[in-house]
């Protein structure tokens, strides 16, 4: 098992990897069997973490989250990854790497990986059932609930698309359109798809034996339901990124290439940080992508510094051998 530590690293690092979820595992793995020289930094909070289960991840359906990532650090051992525990501060252009208390790591490129998390409303219930039986996701937990009386909380305005989406898995999905206002189209969809329409706004989840029982309005209804579902507002944890002066798009999304690259060189990103639509097999997947571009650009710059020195030994060699032809001629 790969225990992380605080100790520091001696010397330059190839690559600091910022985040030890699927993405900076995914990353590290690759690059520890190209032999590179890599530290994962980890802050010990994985976004799934309230989550029982992990789907849609081939030949690791079902498995805990945190299994998959103790598997994860396991397998970067192997290949003389070092894991760091901690919270990086910020990171100068060069790159140093300053984590809080301590220590400052200096790496030749950066893989920032550290995710988003979910700004949830402010209901009674709400945050004590996330990621159990209030979820976010049709694609990682519908398939668990299917057939169930199932409702979607219009706290955000990703909602109705999720209960359109929902009726996939359910023939009983209700609607709680709470405090958002939706438009004639919005209702026509709704309706036509056969979501109930629940008016009102809701005042707590109702629970009971540590389950999710039903959805309390303010009138006093109480609807009941055996899951929820619910679209968070999803915030990056880009700060280490625009420290470094990554651009933005129009939504404020850190932007990227195809592999992860920045607009600052020597600098990428992958996973829920730079995609909030990426499940955790296609933030492996764009751990894996990043990867490879880096080890190639470390690899360009391993070849031009070799062809300097190339450069620089065969002229003094010609420096040499030319002075010695002359002192051999004068004798």
């Amino acid at each position: 098992m790969n225990k992380a530590t605080n100790a520091p690293d001696d010397g330059v690092r190839d690559v600091v990897v910022v985040g030890a979820g699927a993405a900076g595992l995914n990353a590290a793995l690759l690059l520890g069997r190209a032999r590179r020289r890599v530290t994962v930094i980890d802050a010990g909070r994985p976004r799934n973490a309230p989550a029982a289960h992990m789907h849609g991840f081939l030949s690791r359906d079902g498995l805990p989250p945190a299994t998959l990532l103790a598997l994860g650090r396991a397998e970067i051992a192997r290949y003389g990854v070092r894991l760091v525990q901690g919270r990086v501060e910020h990171i100068d252009h060069g790159f140093h790497v300053h984590l809080v208390g301590g220590p400052v790591i200096e790496a030749r490129r950066v893989l920032v990986a550290t995710g988003l998390r979910d700004e949830l409303p402010d209901i009674p219930g709400v945050r004590e059932r996330w990621g159990r039986d209030l979820l976010h996701c049709p694609y990682c937990h519908g398939y668990e609930v299917r057939d169930q009386p199932l409702a979607v909380l219009g706290t955000g305005p990703g909602a109705v698309h999720q209960a359109l989406l929902l009726r996939q898995w359910s023939d009983d999905v209700a609607f709680f359109p709470h405090t958002l206002e939706l438009t004639a189209a919005d209702r026509e969809r709704l309706e036509a798809r056969g979501l109930r329409m629940v008016e009102g706004e809701i005042e707590h989840l109702v629970v009971e034996d540590d389950r999710l029982r039903g959805i309390a309005l303010t009138d006093g209804r109480v609807v009941p339901r055996a899951a929820a579902f619910l679209f968070p507002r999803m915030v990056p944890h880009d700060e280490l990124l625009t420290g470094l002066g990554c651009d933005r798009d129009d939504n404020g999304w850190v932007v990227t290439d195809r592999t992860g690259r920045t607009s600052v060189p020597g600098v990428w990103a992958a996973g829920n940080v730079i995609d909030p639509r990426a499940q955790v097999v296609t933030a492996a997947g764009m751990g894996s992508a990043a990867a490879f571009a880096i080890n190639t650009d470390l690899l360009d710059e391993d070849v031009d510094h070799a062809v300097e020195r190339h450069r620089a030994t065969a002229a003094a060699a010609g420096t040499t051998g030319g002075h010695g032809a002359s002192r051999g001629a004068g004798r």
